[in-house]
């Protein structure tokens, strides 16, 4: 009983956060994007939940992303002014598309999600997991939704195009360590076996990488159109690094990871030598 509450707590405690970031903004438009953002995750756990499903929660999280960017886009009144903030809308939207399609389709294939085995039975823990998702958009798109919504909306200036450099090589990596492991795990030779060739022998988690630094990228693009307090928004790459490396990326990946193959020497020699990101 008292686990559920706390869930329950945590859970607006993570709307609480991404809500009151939304105001500091003081922009009606990103608030009412973020608002929807929860709105949209809130809606989709319902069926998730009666069907015991994981399988379109990867999916909600990109449709959410596509949603809450053409709002905040479709809202400027002189759209066509801001090429600026087309591109940096129609970016986030491509990436969501990418990503999104590729996480359904794998987890389609496998049948589900094993992280998800035990918590899609509770409904506190597999709503939780469906808030933070909610803030993870929120947090992520925070700037670029700032950004856009802005008076002057995204500014074409130097700073402009380093991000738009960094977040391409960014998506970049992520599609080649996707595709490398992708191509890895359809080789009947490679069955039980590890990945680490391409990207993978300089790096345990490439595609997370990518991910940072595609986020890097779309807060470079961003800063020029924020203002005072607006500036924390830019906190979308260090919230994402934090997420991948500390919650629910590398540390599930590692533990499943040493379950499968800690007891082959091979394996402990690549987690030795092979850093986690980019920096051993």
């Amino acid at each position: 009983m008292k686990q559920n509450a706390l869930r329950i707590l945590i859970s607006l405690l993570v709307f609480g956060i991404s809500f009151f970031i939304a105001t500091l903004t003081k922009l009606e438009v990103v608030e009412n994007a973020i608002l929807l953002a929860f709105l949209i995750h809130w809606l989709f756990f319902i069926p998730a939940y009666i069907l015991k499903t994981e399988k379109f929660f990867d999916l909600t999280g990109s449709l959410t992303y596509i949603s809450i960017m053409a709002y905040v886009v479709y809202t400027k009144n002189n759209l066509h002014e801001q090429i600026g903030s087309i591109i940096l809308g129609s970016l986030i939207i491509l990436w969501a598309v990418r990503l999104g399609s590729f996480l359904f389709i794998r987890i389609k294939k496998a049948g589900e999600d094993k992280r998800f085995r035990e918590i899609k039975t509770s409904f506190t823990r597999f709503f939780m997991l469906w808030t933070i998702s909610g803030m993870w958009v929120s947090l992520c798109s925070m700037c670029a939704l700032t950004a856009i919504a802005s008076d002057d909306g995204v500014i074409l200036n130097n700073l402009f195009y380093f991000g738009l450099a960094t977040f391409l090589i960014g998506i970049t990596i992520e599609v080649i360590a996707d595709k490398q492991k992708t191509n890895f795990r359809k080789d009947p030779k490679n069955k039980d076996k590890f990945i680490n060739e391409g990207l993978w022998a300089k790096s345990r988690h490439p595609n997370y990488v990518g991910e940072i630094t595609l986020w890097t990228g779309v807060a470079i693009i961003s800063f020029s159109s924020l203002d005072g307090w607006q500036y924390i928004s830019l906190i979308s790459p260090i919230f994402t690094y934090l997420l991948l490396v500390y919650v629910s990326g590398v540390p599930q990946l590692t533990e499943s990871g040493q379950k499968k193959w800690g007891h082959l020497k091979s394996y402990q020699d690549y987690i030795k030598k092979t850093p986690t990101l980019i920096f051993k």
